[in-house]
């Protein structure tokens, strides 16, 4: 149990510190990359070409395990269909993302830093992850299927 406290720890800071100095946790860094049409700033592309690098080499390791390298069982994506439900989650996403500058990840590193505008962010994500989770609960005890 401290093994997956430890990792999960410094997985987290890693995480938390590679947001804070790509500049990925400043709202403001993000949303001049945003702005196509006036002053861009390229260099989140870079940050995500990094990550996207990243994942890539890890999802191509884990391919065909179905458990972690701390033996904890992997629960890999099923779906291969779009579907409304991950289209509308997408259009919020980028929609949140574009108003406010912050993504979920970096919105909590942000708000660990003491930036007063990730509260609210985070209020308003919180708010809407119990709202999805309230009603999926609504309609499983009424039988719909979402």
């Amino acid at each position: 149990m401290k093994t997956h406290f430890l990792t999960a720890f410094v997985t987290g800071l890693i995480f938390g510190l590679g947001l804070l100095v790509s500049g990925m946790a400043n709202p403001h860094k993000v949303l001049s990359f945003l702005d196509l049409a006036g002053d861009w700033d390229p260099s989140l592309a870079l940050v995500m070409l990094g990550a996207i690098t990243v994942s890539i080499i890890a999802f191509s390791f884990i391919r065909g395990r179905n458990q972690s390298l701390l033996g904890e069982p992997l629960r890999l994506p099923v779906k291969t269909r779009l579907d409304t439900r991950l289209v509308i989650g997408s259009l919020g996403f980028g929609i949140g993302w574009g108003l406010a500058g912050f993504c979920p990840g970096p919105a909590l590193v942000a708000l660990g830093a003491g930036e007063s505008k990730a509260a609210v962010f985070v209020a308003a994500m919180l708010t809407g992850m119990g709202s999805v989770s309230y009603t999926h609960l609504r309609a499983h005890e009424t039988g719909r299927n979402l």
